[in-house]
């Protein structure tokens, strides 16, 4: 069975420090349907730009930048998906005062579409975790813990199918072990299961059953960890699994000029990326698709 579209080119750009790039429509192929992926990772509450001091981030990142940012981008190709990597809490007094609320209002009203759930949305525990969520407008994806009896039970869903100008996208989430990561009594009730046998699992469903044209995965698991195949991480889920189209990852903090390919299982590309840390970059994918075989472009631009 083969998807209703295909993927014929992909792009890709990093808007590094939130700065204004020019936008321009490009020229493609009116047959083609264009499709952009607007992601984030690991804001852990900055709230607001670092200051004009700072050594590393003088002025860089905020909501302010980053909405107006997104409704550039959205105003440019309406076909536009918001998505975030998890850890969206803790890191400023934000969290610690509000709870996660001023986050969660914040990314609705951004326009977020869905976002994974990272170590740090444990930090306060399941009944405030869950009582949190009220905030959010948009979903909370994981498909990698068990949930059920838990205060997150139908909270949490496992994937959500977007349909954008007859184009099927597929988002599902995945999170890592907690164990060592956070105290259990945090997260008592929910059980970790592995990754790449839940991703086959989605992934044939997103793509056979409901025939998604583009398949997401927003991963919590990390980008890697010194090269070791003992720690499960994005590297490690594109390889071991097929029907990925993008990984859009967190928890490493990882600052990636350009996407990486990954062969699969079935030796087709899957495309990672991730955009550090704390709203600083804004992270742009854009897929064409049209009725044509599948032949991918990618191409990094630094703002």
């Amino acid at each position: 069975m083969k998807r209703r579209l295909f993927i014929n080119k992909v792009t890709s750009s990093t808007v590094l420090g939130l700065t204004f790039p020019l936008l321009g429509f490009e020229k493609t192929d009116f047959k083609s349907k264009k499709i952009t992926i607007l992601h984030t990772n690991d804001v852990h509450s900055h709230i607001d730009p670092f200051s004009e001091n700072d050594p590393l981030n003088p002025n860089g990142g905020g909501v302010i930048a980053r909405a107006k940012m997104i409704n550039l981008f959205k105003k440019e190709n309406p076909n536009t998906l918001v998505l975030d990597a998890g850890d969206v809490f803790q890191g400023t007094p934000y969290f610690n005062f509000f709870e996660g609320e001023v986050e969660l209002k914040l990314m609705s009203k951004m326009g977020y579409n869905a976002s994974t759930l990272g170590n740090h949305e444990f930090d306060n525990g399941l009944k405030k975790l869950a009582k949190s969520l009220k905030h959010a407008n948009f979903s909370f994806l994981n498909s990698n813990y068990t949930i059920i009896n838990t205060p997150l039970e139908n909270k949490i869903k496992k994937y959500e199918i977007y349909e954008i100008d007859e184009v099927k996208i597929g988002v599902f989430g995945l999170g890592v072990e907690l164990d060592g990561l956070v105290e259990k009594k945090l997260y008592k009730g929910i059980k970790y299961l592995d990754p790449v046998e839940i991703t086959q699992d989605i992934t044939q469903k997103l793509k056979y059953q409901y025939k998604c044209d583009i398949i997401i995965c927003l991963s919590h698991l990390g980008y890697s960890y010194n090269k070791s195949e003992e720690i499960m991480c994005d590297l490690i889920l594109a390889k071991k699994t097929k029907d990925i189209d993008l990984i859009i990852g967190g928890h490493t903090h990882t600052f990636m000029d350009k996407p990486v390919k990954v062969k699969n299982s079935d030796g087709k590309d899957v495309m990672i990326n991730q955009v550090g840390c704390f709203g600083i970059n804004l992270g742009k994918i854009d897929f064409y698709l049209s009725n044509n075989s599948i032949t991918e472009k990618t191409s990094s631009i630094k703002v």
